[in-house]
């Protein structure tokens, strides 16, 4: 049961909070894991963490099925079954602050964004979750919604989480209740969370080229991280979630 009451937030409206270790309640909010990984959470940690994308994923994740749209969703997983604590906190803080996921970073907002069918434009708007057990709201100054985006470095998560937004959005509508066969769901894992195994089956097996992905440019394969994984999950709905032609 929550105890708090979600405020809506426009970008130049203010709000006062800030997290270090002074505050009372420091840690407290990485010792009850439930973080789920979206695909470029997942890009900046294997980055940061020098680990090829299946080494985090084996190491650091568990995997289930959404309820309501049948995808496979990540989050992380604890280091022991007992410990229910990130797998990155200190009692110095994040060990991985530099990399951490969207959902921290934006908190104590949160971000609900939509795409308009008609039009293709997104529209965005925030909440302020301003739980009780939480002391960061008695601390520091004020700062815009607006600021708040920009100080955490969130402006590509939320460009790149707005991917992942159309290709859940095309499943519900143009597959809704539909279980993805093992081939589909292997395009959709792979695509989503695996960057580099996409990489290898892309440039160099050719495998998801069999499964129907369009052939590529060898000439593409040093691209960077960032820009795979845009093209990844551009594919990715366009081969599982195909816009009908009128």
């Amino acid at each position: 049961m929550v105890d708090y009451e979600p405020v809506e937030l426009s970008l130049d409206d203010t709000f006062q909070f800030a997290c270090h270790p002074k505050v009372t309640c420091f840690n407290q909010c990485c010792g009850d894991l439930v973080q789920f990984l979206t695909p470029y959470d997942i890009l900046r940690l294997k980055q940061g963490l020098g680990l090829f994308s299946s080494e985090f994923l084996a190491r650091y994740t568990r995997q289930q099925t959404g309820g309501e749209t049948g995808l496979v969703i990540v989050s992380l997983k604890s280091e022991s079954p007992d410990d229910t604590r990130c797998p990155f906190v200190t009692p110095e803080g994040c060990g991985v602050y530099d990399d951490r996921p969207s959902s921290c970073r934006t908190y104590p907002l949160i971000r609900l964004a939509s795409r308009a069918r008609e039009t293709g434009q997104i529209s965005e708007r925030y909440f302020l979750i301003q739980e009780d057990h939480c002391r960061g709201f008695e601390q520091g100054g004020t700062q815009t919604v607006r600021q708040w985006i920009m100080d955490q470095g969130l402006a590509e998560y939320n460009r790149m989480n707005d991917l992942m937004m159309e290709i859940i959005s095309a499943k519900n509508r143009l597959a809704p209740g539909r279980t993805l066969s093992l081939a589909e769901a292997n395009i959709f894992y792979t695509g989503c969370y695996d960057l580099d195994r996409f990489r290898s089956e892309i440039f160099e097996t050719g495998r998801l080229a069999e499964a129907g992905m369009e052939k590529v440019d060898p000439a593409q394969s040093s691209m960077d991280d960032g820009a795979l994984l845009e093209l990844a999950l551009v594919w990715t709905r366009h081969i599982l979630f195909p816009e009908k032609q009128e």
